[in-house]
C-alpha cells in the first residue's frame, strides 16, 4: 500500500503542476481580470485555433487525472 500511496502522490504533485501550467497558457476571453491586466488590448475575433482546442483538450485531460488522483487518495486513506 505504501508503494501506492507514494505513486498516488507523485502523480497528484505532477499532474497539480501541469494543470495550473496549461490553465495560465490559455488566452483571456475578456471581461474578466485579463482585460484589467491588459489582456484584452490584443484581442482577436473570438475564433479558437487548432493551438487552443488542442491546449483545451489537454488541460480537460489533465484535469480528469488530478481528480482521479485525489478520489484514489482519498480511498486508499479511507480504506488504510
Amino acid at each position: 500500500m505504501d508503494i501506492l500511496r507514494i505513486i498516488l502522490q507523485v502523480l497528484l504533485v505532477l499532474s497539480s503542476f501541469f494543470l495550473i501550467m496549461s490553465i495560465l497558457l490559455h488566452k483571456g476571453k475578456g471581461g474578466g481580470l485579463s482585460d484589467m491586466f491588459g489582456g484584452g488590448i490584443s484581442s482577436s475575433a473570438g475564433s479558437s485555433g487548432v493551438a487552443e482546442r488542442n491546449l483545451d483538450r489537454i488541460t480537460v485531460g489533465v484535469g480528469l487525472v488530478w481528480s482521479v488522483t485525489i478520489i484514489g487518495l482519498g480511498l486508499l486513506v479511507k480504506f488504510s
